[in-house]
């Protein structure tokens, strides 16, 4: 039976402590042996990462009980934390442990605990690893180290090193080898040819987003296990650097194929697409390169924000496994030979960066519209793909689930912005004959960041209570064209900001929206968006703001860590522009209510600048709330604080449009 109801007060079977409970996706996995690893969120178990088995009849476990947490802090945002290989003993892995950081040996098979590898650091993680390659045939585990020389965040030096796995670095930080130099702020690990004559790795400069322009860098390695002849062999780091053109070339993965050749991704051609390299080429590479599947106008790549992604892995009768699309990625197997790719099969409507093959088998995480993110596999002897690990246990029936409708808008100056609209639903509510919805704007949460098609339990949480949710694609670099991603070079966060509302405006002046009850809430720099918005509109009843960037003159003089700092073009735009678009430095020209959302350990975005926020809005009679979580950095781990998150989020809006909810805490507003 269907009953009238206002949007926003509808009885919901969803809750924030179910949502809680199913945060966050299974990422980095990866084969040993015939076995199938993995790492999964825990919320209820203080937030860690777990490493995950699954055994070829299907057996899963937890390969480390808590409080072990599997996650590297290389570039803050976290990187690919483990590896692993067979040995005569069983499984070896080698991973980075969320506590101290620092490097452990396991092999689960012995009943022996992890060992370490690496030392602890004077300062508090100050010795990071990420992205690890094991060579057991010469006891080493080679890897990306970043170092930080001094307490202050923006310091760090990163390099390609090679631990012993005898444990003789746990204690000895000079017994780490470094292999490359540390000329380039950011790099990826290594990949090593099959032969094992040589490596390559990835290299840039500007922080935020390698869609600038990066390098492909190899090496020869010698007998000694050391590199040599270090050289670029492909790729453009753009204006402002050595040797940068004018526009810059951007190789999002390499990877050796079987004949000896160097695979990679790259967008010289305008978007990001498989090429096949000579590593004897005299003039750089270029001369050698050959697209693989040219003209398809599609992204087989994207923005490096965390180190060890792969949208491409080589399988062993030399075709390719892809991921490929225009915002959201399907996988695919490519024929180098023919050019031509073949879709797998399946519901699956978002496919993370994360592949790895075994043989005729393929990995993934994907998700649909149904269904949050599984681990995929496909064969590609039958092409028939099943999930098989993480599966998506269905909390909520699907009459609930939010129906996304994938749309275009127009922007300032006729340009095209991507999002993807939720509106409320509800199988046994309607709203009042006349009635317009609230909607929630998110803003996008960084240049890798797009709205996929599937399945997300905390929108349903607000459309099945009668809230219409608007998730907006970053304007900047993102999941489509070279072009696309350099319009708004010198101001993205900008471009957000106009983004955001003229979608907002466009769903009120359509009729599908209210235009009295819009609000707009983003995360990190969807954060900065949010708060931006909110100092340059009057278009939004009030926000919230998520582990926000807020004060984005102390980003440009050193003031965060490096990812974010040093980086003139995002979110801000160029440096004289940084102070008069900085939320913290506009604050008098806040007029809505808002919430503000924050971790007490947050090094991306620390603590104090929120605090000075909030310090310009105090006494302005502007009502607002600010919650504090212990423990928790950039980004929300503890079930307990998604649920409050959650909650007070609703709590504001009901608050501020005058809807009546009893299942969640008043939220203390204060002026």
């Amino acid at each position: 039976m269907v009953t009238t109801a206002p949007y926003g007060a509808w009885a919901s079977p969803l809750d924030a402590r179910t949502v809680a409970a199913r945060d966050g996706r299974p990422a980095w996995v990866g084969f040993v042996g015939d076995d199938v690893w993995w790492t999964e969120p825990r919320p209820g178990e203080g937030g860690r990462r777990a490493l995950i088995r699954r055994r070829p009849d299907g057996v899963e476990e937890s390969v480390l009980p808590a409080p072990w947490r599997v996650r590297s802090r290389v570039v803050e945002y976290g990187s690919r934390p483990w590896t692993g290989t067979v040995t005569e003993r069983g499984p070896l892995v080698v991973f980075s442990s969320s506590a101290d950081q620092r490097l452990y040996a396991y092999e689960p098979d012995s009943g022996a605990a992890p060992r370490p590898l690496t030392p602890r650091s004077a300062a508090a993680g100050g010795l990071r690893w990420a992205d690890p390659v094991l060579r057991p045939e010469s006891g080493e585990v080679w890897c990306v180290l970043e170092e930080f020389a001094e307490e202050r965040p923006t310091d760090p030096r990163r390099v390609i090193a090679a631990v012993p796995l005898d444990g003789s670095a746990a204690e000895r930080r000079e017994s780490v080898r470094e292999l490359s130099d540390d000329r380039h702020r950011f790099l990826t690990g290594p990949r090593i040819s099959p032969d094992g004559r040589r490596v390559a790795w990835l290299a840039w400069e500007d922080p935020v987003t390698s869609g600038a322009g990066t390098l492909a860098m190899v090496a020869e390695i010698t007998a000694k296990g050391e590199f040599a002849d270090i050289r670029p062999l492909a790729g453009d780091l753009g204006p402002g650097h050595p040797g940068g053109g004018a526009q810059g070339e951007s190789i999002a993965q390499v990877e050796w194929a079987t004949d000896g050749s160097l695979l990679c991704v790259s967008d010289r051609d305008g978007w990001w697409e498989p090429m096949r390299l000579d590593p004897d080429a005299a003039d750089g590479g270029k001369a050698g390169g050959r697209a693989l599947c040219p003209g398809r106008q599609e992204e087989f790549g994207g923005p490096l924000r965390t180190i060890g992604q792969r949208w491409l892995v080589p399988l062993e009768n030399g075709t390719l496994a892809v991921l490929h699309g225009r915002g959201p990625k399907t996988l695919g197997i490519l024929d180098p030979v023919s050019g031509e790719v073949v879709d797998s099969a399946g519901p699956w409507t978002d496919w993370a960066a994360t592949l790895a093959a075994h043989g005729t088998r393929v990995i993934g995480v994907a998700a649909g519209p149904r269904g949050t993110y599984d681990i995929v596999e496909l064969d590609t002897c039958t092409g028939r793909s099943r999930t098989i690990a993480a599966r998506h246990t269905a909390v909520l029936d699907r009459a609930y689930h939010p129906s996304p409708q994938a749309r275009t808008f127009t922007g300032p100056g006729g340009r095209v912005i991507h999002a993807h609209i939720h509106p409320p639903r509800h199988p046994e509510h309607a709203a009042p004959e006349g009635e317009l919805p609230p909607y929630v704007v998110w803003a996008p949460s960084g240049p890798a960041e797009h709205a996929p098609p599937a399945l997300d339990l905390e929108i349903a949480y607000f459309t099945s209570r009668g809230f219409g949710v608007a998730a907006v694609d970053h304007g900047g670099p993102t999941d489509h064209d070279r072009e696309y991603r350099e319009r708004q070079r010198g101001r993205p966060g900008m471009a957000d900001v106009e983004d955001c509302a003229a979608v907002a405006r466009a769903l009120a002046d359509e009729g599908s929206a209210d235009r009295d009850r819009l609000a707009i809430r983003g995360g990190g720099a969807g954060g900065w968006v949010a708060a931006a918005s909110l100092t340059s509109t009057d278009l939004y009843a009030c926000g919230v703001l998520r582990h926000p960037v807020l004060d984005l003159a102390a980003r440009a003089t050193g003031g965060d860590h490096d990812l974010e700092s040093r980086h003139p073009e995002s979110p801000a735009g160029p440096p004289a522009d940084v102070p008069d678009r900085s939320p913290a430095h506009r604050t008098d020209r806040i007029t809505a209510p808002f919430l503000l959302l924050h971790g007490a350990d947050d090094a991306v975005c620390p603590p104090a600048r929120c605090e000075r926020f909030l310090a310009g809005v105090s006494g302005r009679g502007i009502p607002h709330a600010c919650l504090v979580f212990p423990g928790e950095g950039h980004g929300f781990r503890f079930a307990d604080t998604r649920i409050r998150a959650l909650e007070a989020e609703l709590a504001l809006y009901a608050e501020t449009f005058g809807i009546a909810r009893g299942d969640v805490p008043v939220l203390a507003l204060h002026t």
